[in-house]
Protein backbone atom coordinates (compact mmCIF):
# COMPACT_ATOMS: atom_id res chain seq x y z
CA UNK A 1 0.00 0.00 0.00
CA UNK A 2 3.01 2.42 0.93
CA UNK A 3 4.54 1.45 -2.60
CA UNK A 4 1.28 2.38 -4.54
CA UNK A 5 0.59 5.70 -2.07
CA UNK A 6 4.30 7.49 -2.90
CA UNK A 7 3.90 6.52 -6.84
CA UNK A 8 0.36 8.11 -6.93
CA UNK A 9 1.60 11.46 -4.79
CA UNK A 10 4.70 11.63 -7.19
CA UNK A 11 2.67 11.50 -10.29
CA UNK A 12 -0.10 13.92 -8.95
CA UNK A 13 2.97 16.59 -8.30
CA UNK A 14 4.18 15.39 -11.66
CA UNK A 15 0.78 16.24 -13.66
CA UNK A 16 0.18 19.62 -11.50
CA UNK A 17 3.86 21.06 -12.74
CA UNK A 18 2.84 20.93 -16.35
CA UNK A 19 0.59 23.54 -16.56
CA UNK A 20 2.93 26.16 -14.69
CA UNK A 21 5.62 25.46 -17.13
CA UNK A 22 3.19 26.43 -20.18
CA UNK A 23 2.24 29.39 -18.47
CA UNK A 24 5.86 30.71 -18.04
CA UNK A 25 7.05 29.66 -21.40
CA UNK A 26 5.92 32.48 -23.30
CA UNK A 27 7.62 34.75 -21.24
CA UNK A 28 10.77 32.69 -21.47
CA UNK A 29 10.40 32.83 -25.27
CA UNK A 30 10.08 36.57 -25.18
CA UNK A 31 13.18 37.55 -22.78
CA UNK A 32 15.08 34.97 -24.88
CA UNK A 33 14.03 36.77 -28.53
CA UNK A 34 14.88 40.42 -26.49
CA UNK A 35 18.30 38.55 -25.23
CA UNK A 36 19.11 37.55 -29.00
CA UNK A 37 17.79 40.45 -30.50
CA UNK A 38 20.32 42.65 -28.03
CA UNK A 39 23.05 40.57 -28.81
CA UNK A 40 22.36 41.16 -32.52
CA UNK A 41 22.68 44.98 -31.78
CA UNK A 42 25.99 44.82 -29.39
CA UNK A 43 27.48 42.79 -32.40
CA UNK A 44 26.23 44.86 -35.51
CA UNK A 45 27.87 47.88 -33.77
CA UNK A 46 31.30 46.38 -33.71
CA UNK A 47 30.96 46.28 -37.34
CA UNK A 48 29.82 49.65 -38.51
CA UNK A 49 32.17 52.53 -39.37
CA UNK A 50 30.59 55.25 -37.78
CA UNK A 51 29.99 58.54 -40.43
CA UNK A 52 29.90 61.25 -37.67
CA UNK A 53 30.04 61.93 -33.74
CA UNK A 54 27.34 62.32 -31.41
CA UNK A 55 27.65 63.98 -27.97
CA UNK A 56 24.80 64.08 -25.46
CA UNK A 57 25.53 67.49 -23.78
CA UNK A 58 25.22 68.06 -19.71
CA UNK A 59 28.93 67.81 -18.92
CA UNK A 60 31.92 69.75 -20.42
CA UNK A 61 34.13 66.66 -19.65
CA UNK A 62 31.45 64.96 -22.74
CA UNK A 63 32.90 67.63 -24.89
CA UNK A 64 36.74 67.35 -24.29
CA UNK A 65 36.51 63.64 -24.76
CA UNK A 66 35.05 64.22 -28.29
CA UNK A 67 37.24 66.91 -29.38
CA UNK A 68 40.10 64.71 -28.32
CA UNK A 69 38.03 61.58 -30.43
CA UNK A 70 37.49 63.78 -33.29
CA UNK A 71 41.42 64.75 -34.12
CA UNK A 72 41.59 60.98 -34.29
CA UNK A 73 38.43 60.85 -36.82
CA UNK A 74 39.64 64.39 -39.14
CA UNK A 75 36.75 63.56 -41.92
CA UNK A 76 33.80 63.00 -39.32
CA UNK A 77 31.38 65.94 -38.76
CA UNK A 78 30.71 66.77 -34.74
CA UNK A 79 27.21 66.79 -33.30
CA UNK A 80 26.58 68.18 -29.69
CA UNK A 81 23.09 68.26 -28.67
CA UNK A 82 22.52 70.62 -25.64
CA UNK A 83 26.27 71.07 -24.37
CA UNK A 84 28.03 74.11 -23.34
CA UNK A 85 27.11 77.22 -24.42
CA UNK A 86 27.73 78.30 -28.03
CA UNK A 87 30.96 80.21 -27.53
CA UNK A 88 32.61 78.11 -25.23
CA UNK A 89 31.88 74.70 -26.64
CA UNK A 90 33.32 76.43 -29.89
CA UNK A 91 37.00 77.08 -27.48
CA UNK A 92 36.75 73.47 -26.46
CA UNK A 93 36.46 72.21 -30.06
CA UNK A 94 38.72 75.07 -31.38
CA UNK A 95 41.50 74.51 -29.10
CA UNK A 96 42.20 70.79 -29.85
CA UNK A 97 42.07 72.05 -33.99
CA UNK A 98 38.90 70.92 -34.93
CA UNK A 99 37.54 73.08 -37.37
CA UNK A 100 34.07 74.97 -37.28
CA UNK A 101 32.58 73.47 -40.41
CA UNK A 102 32.91 70.57 -38.84
CA UNK A 103 31.00 71.43 -35.89
CA UNK A 104 27.33 71.47 -35.44
CA UNK A 105 25.66 72.66 -32.01
CA UNK A 106 22.29 71.92 -31.45
CA UNK A 107 20.26 73.47 -28.50
CA UNK A 108 16.75 72.14 -28.60
CA UNK A 109 17.35 69.22 -26.26
CA UNK A 110 15.69 69.46 -22.88
CA UNK A 111 16.75 65.60 -21.62
CA UNK A 112 18.52 63.08 -22.42
CA UNK A 113 15.22 61.47 -24.70
CA UNK A 114 14.93 64.74 -26.69
CA UNK A 115 19.32 64.69 -27.21
CA UNK A 116 17.98 62.01 -29.99
CA UNK A 117 14.64 62.87 -30.75
CA UNK A 118 15.54 66.57 -32.08
CA UNK A 119 18.08 65.52 -33.79
CA UNK A 120 17.12 61.90 -35.51
CA UNK A 121 15.32 62.98 -38.35
CA UNK A 122 18.13 65.76 -39.51
CA UNK A 123 20.98 63.18 -39.09
CA UNK A 124 18.65 61.12 -41.61
CA UNK A 125 18.24 63.77 -43.96
CA UNK A 126 22.01 64.14 -44.23
CA UNK A 127 22.50 60.59 -45.13
CA UNK A 128 24.07 59.71 -42.20
CA UNK A 129 23.34 56.34 -40.51
CA UNK A 130 25.96 54.86 -38.42
CA UNK A 131 27.38 57.34 -35.42
CA UNK A 132 29.69 57.31 -32.49
CA UNK A 133 27.81 57.80 -29.28
CA UNK A 134 29.62 59.78 -26.55
CA UNK A 135 28.44 60.49 -23.03
CA UNK A 136 29.36 59.63 -19.50
CA UNK A 137 30.13 56.09 -18.53
CA UNK A 138 27.46 56.30 -16.05
CA UNK A 139 25.06 57.48 -18.33
CA UNK A 140 25.75 55.20 -20.49
CA UNK A 141 22.91 52.34 -20.32
CA UNK A 142 20.23 54.60 -20.68
CA UNK A 143 21.48 56.39 -23.74
CA UNK A 144 21.78 53.24 -25.44
CA UNK A 145 18.71 51.55 -24.51
CA UNK A 146 17.01 55.11 -25.72
CA UNK A 147 19.10 55.27 -28.97
CA UNK A 148 18.22 51.74 -30.31
CA UNK A 149 14.93 52.92 -29.94
CA UNK A 150 15.09 56.05 -31.44
CA UNK A 151 17.47 56.12 -33.48
CA UNK A 152 17.19 52.26 -34.34
CA UNK A 153 13.44 53.40 -36.04
CA UNK A 154 15.21 55.57 -38.34
CA UNK A 155 17.63 52.82 -39.17
CA UNK A 156 20.84 54.63 -37.83
CA UNK A 157 23.00 52.44 -36.05
CA UNK A 158 25.77 53.75 -32.91
CA UNK A 159 29.04 52.50 -31.72
CA UNK A 160 29.18 53.20 -28.21
CA UNK A 161 32.06 55.68 -26.42
CA UNK A 162 31.92 56.17 -22.71
CA UNK A 163 33.94 58.78 -21.33
CA UNK A 164 34.96 58.10 -17.78
CA UNK A 165 33.20 58.68 -15.01
CA UNK A 166 33.45 58.89 -11.03
CA UNK A 167 29.74 59.27 -10.40
CA UNK A 168 27.47 55.94 -9.95
CA UNK A 169 25.59 54.02 -12.17
CA UNK A 170 22.04 55.73 -12.61
CA UNK A 171 19.40 53.49 -11.38
CA UNK A 172 17.49 50.58 -13.31
CA UNK A 173 14.23 52.42 -12.90
CA UNK A 174 15.66 55.58 -14.57
CA UNK A 175 16.58 53.52 -17.50
CA UNK A 176 12.92 52.06 -17.77
CA UNK A 177 11.08 55.03 -17.40
CA UNK A 178 13.16 56.38 -20.52
CA UNK A 179 13.18 53.19 -22.63
CA UNK A 180 9.05 53.68 -22.15
CA UNK A 181 9.22 57.62 -23.43
CA UNK A 182 11.02 56.35 -25.97
CA UNK A 183 8.63 54.02 -27.25
CA UNK A 184 5.78 56.32 -26.27
CA UNK A 185 7.84 59.01 -28.95
CA UNK A 186 7.73 56.19 -31.37
CA UNK A 187 3.94 55.29 -31.08
CA UNK A 188 2.85 59.19 -30.43
CA UNK A 189 5.20 61.16 -32.02
CA UNK A 190 5.56 63.00 -28.30
CA UNK A 191 8.34 62.23 -25.49
CA UNK A 192 5.58 62.66 -22.69
CA UNK A 193 7.99 65.23 -20.46
CA UNK A 194 4.90 67.38 -20.32
CA UNK A 195 2.85 65.01 -18.88
CA UNK A 196 5.26 63.40 -16.22
CA UNK A 197 6.38 66.54 -14.89
CA UNK A 198 10.10 65.51 -14.11
CA UNK A 199 13.07 66.87 -13.84
CA UNK A 200 16.30 65.16 -15.75
CA UNK A 201 19.91 64.40 -14.96
CA UNK A 202 21.89 64.44 -18.39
Amino acid sequence: MSLNFSYRRNNYYRVKSRPRTKKFFPLLLSTLAVGLWLGYKQLESYWIQPEALFVLGGHEERERFAAKLAQKHPNLPIWVSSGSPQDYAEKIFAKAGIKSDRLHLDYRARDTITNFTTIVDELKARGINSVYLVTSENHMLRARLIGQIVFGSRGIVFKSISVPSDSPPEPLEKCLRDGARAIFWLVTGHTGATLMHFRDDP
